[in-house]
């Protein structure tokens, strides 16, 4: 789970209605599906998420710990510069780069995100699996949680 999901469902109700519409579609992936997943954090998500209104951080810090965090491997850092320099993601957005290395080395089926900038596009999804498939990497689903709604 990336960092914009906790931020979609414990934020206060949005007056834009695109930002609105992803709250209401979080939180209804949130109660109706969560369960079916084995979520899991990094040290990058719970980073991004301590930032901002500190009773806001606090709300999605809270939120975040019951979740297990993925284990920094040394494979990590050398994915996160690979992502950079091949430019699956820009060079100034190593955080981004950072949830898709966490997700690659560790396997992971899905990777949560409203961050459509950087993550879920299909643009970028075509260069992580190329950039991926070329260095033996696992390539997650990167996806939205109305993708996840399923049936």
């Amino acid at each position: 789970m990336e960092t914009t999901i906790p931020s979609y469902l414990l934020a206060e109700p949005s007056r834009d209605l695109v930002a609105a519409g992803r709250q209401q579609t979080t939180r209804s992936w949130w109660e109706r599906d969560q369960k079916r997943f084995a979520i899991f954090v990094s040290d990058v998500v719970l980073t991004e998420a301590s930032k901002g209104d500190r009773r806001a951080a606090k709300k999605r810090l809270a939120f975040l710990a019951p979740f297990p965090v993925l284990e920094v491997t040394s494979d990590i850092q050398p994915a996160i510069e690979l992502y950079l320099r091949k430019n699956v993601v820009p060079f100034g957005s190593a955080e981004d780069a950072a949830h898709l290395a966490f997700a690659s080395v560790h396997n992971i089926d899905f990777l949560c995100t409203w961050n459509f900038k950087h993550l879920a596009n299909a643009f970028a999804f075509r260069k992580l699996r190329e950039v991926n498939e070329k260095h033996g990497l696992f390539t997650p689903q990167v996806c939205t949680p109305e993708e996840l709604l399923g049936e």
